[in-house]
């Protein structure tokens, strides 16, 4: 797909179309990735989307429970002192 600069004040830019900006979710941020030669456009994505939501529905079912117990539970602290 070919796609002109446009004029942006002293600097240019692409336009995107309704279409892509639909099909690709992509709301008010881009990533931009420079790869060997290429400029790559990815919709910006919180990464931890969804984590609140989650911990919650862990906590709400008894799910949120330690996998491994404390590290230092037969640790000297006193010999730090």
């Amino acid at each position: 797909m070919d796609i002109s600069l446009i004029s942006i004040g002293n600097s240019k830019g692409i336009r995107l179309s309704k279409t892509i900006l639909e099909k690709y979710n992509i709301k008010d941020t881009l990533e931009l990735v420079l790869e060997k030669g290429y400029i790559i456009l990815k919709p910006k994505t919180s990464s931890r989307k969804g984590w609140e939501k989650a911990f919650k529905k862990l906590h709400e079912n008894g799910e949120d429970k330690l996998l491994m117990g404390d590290v230092f539970e037969d640790e000297n602290f006193e010999e730090w002192s």
